[in-house]
């Protein structure tokens, strides 16, 4: 069995990685082709080109790396039909991956084809289900609640859970350790983290100082630790010297994978207070128990026109999946330091709030399987029973 994989953003690196693993464990023999990151290529992948070329974010963003992107549209489809997989897979960055598809779709139509993280149609554009349904044939989904939205468009769908709640937590022991190698002692410790993908980093970083100065001015103790991915690693250096204190930038380049992972969730574990890019890191704070403030910015053409096709208040996936909407965002024209700063010292003082935040984050964790099957394997489940021969 060969099954072909296509990933565009660390997210779905994670997303595959998970898959990979758990169908090798239902099949030891079977081969993977096609786009990862480091996790997937861990996992066996050889990829067909880095796959931080596909990390782009933004409308207006887009277009200048569009004839590069078209290119390797063109070049993965090819190798797709050439490489004629059981199954073709693709994760999230839907710009990408379902362009691949419908170009897969019109060169060899019977290649089956899922795509794994249903797109947020009750979020905005609707329309994008009827869209896909004509290239895609079954769909993964992350939230309970999905499944409707893609078979009422044609698909078949399965709810998987979110992979974020089978990956390890940090331990005492672990933040013990962390808090002795960097010597922060017992103070503390605010999470900064300016998003993983370049055009995020630069449009934000100053912003999430500006807010900083003002919080260490209350709080002088605390210490910043800014954890980040090898991709942006080298542009969070340069521009976090601004900063106040002597943040800590963890550093996949530095540490190596595995060091990395045990660190970083170790930071997570010894946070007393987080400041997020808009993402799936909300979810990695809310299963490490950590309160959070999510802040956001895209150019004002992006800005404008995602606005306008909003179709809910909040993009937090805490408060989303929870129903609630205890943890502060500031987004777009909203996106401003001093907001920023003023949650950021109510959310370090008081803990009613504190509380509040942490029985959704708990709620949130339950509802996407908390508990259950591994996602991955919930997943490669899915894939390996639509990817199988049928036995006459």
């Amino acid at each position: 069995m060969n099954i072909y994989l296509i990933a565009g953003e660390p997210s779905g690196d994670r997303l595959g990685a998970a898959l990979m693993a758990g169908l090798k464990e239902l099949n030891p023999d079977i081969g993977f082709a096609g786009v990862g990151g480091p996790l997937m290529q861990a996992e066996g992948l050889d990829s067909l080109f880095p796959m931080e070329e596909l990390s782009v974010m933004g409308l207006a963003e887009v277009l200048p790396k569009l004839r590069h992107l078209f290119k390797r549209r063109d070049e993965v489809a090819n190798h797709v039909v050439l490489a004629k997989p059981d199954v073709l897979v693709t994760i999230d960055s839907p710009d990408f991956c379902l362009r691949v598809a419908s170009k897969v779709h019109q060169m060899a139509s019977d290649i089956p084809t899922v795509h794994y993280v249903a797109p947020t149609v009750w979020a905005w554009r609707p329309e994008r289900a009827a869209k896909m349904a004509r290239v895609i044939d079954h769909v993964l989904a992350l939230f309970p609640f999905e499944p409707p939205y893609m078979e009422a468009a044609g698909m078949t769908c399965d709810f998987v859970g979110h992979p974020v709640v089978a990956e390890p937590v940090g331990t005492d022991a672990e933040e013990q350790d962390f808090r002795r190698s960097y010597g922060l002692g017992d103070a503390p410790v605010i999470l900064a983290l300016p998003g993983s993908r370049v055009g995020e980093v630069a449009r934000l970083t100053d912003r999430f100082g500006e807010a900083l100065r003002d919080v260490i001015s209350q709080n002088p103790s605390a210490r910043i630790v800014v954890p980040t991915v090898a991709s942006v690693a080298g542009r969070v250096h340069d521009l976090i010297r601004r900063w106040p204190g002597v943040p800590i930038v963890l550093d996949p380049r530095d540490l190596g994978a595995e060091q990395y992972a045990i660190t970083k969730r170790a930071a997570f574990k010894a946070a007393h207070v987080a400041l997020a890019a808009s993402g799936t890191v909300s979810l990695e704070l809310a299963a490490a128990e950590t309160p959070m403030v999510i802040a956001y910015d895209m150019n004002w053409f992006s800005r404008r026109i995602i606005a306008s096709k909003m179709l809910i208040d909040t993009v937090t996936l805490v408060n989303i999946v929870s129903e609630t909407r205890t943890v502060p965002e500031f987004l777009g024209d909203a996106c401003k330091a001093p907001d920023i700063a003023r949650a950021l010292n109510s959310l370090m003082t008081d803990q009613g709030a504190r509380d509040r935040q942490l029985a959704a984050c708990a709620n949130t964790m339950e509802l996407l399987g908390k508990g259950g099957d591994a996602p991955g394997m919930r997943a490669a489940l899915s894939v390996y029973d639509l990817a199988k021969p049928v036995i006459p």
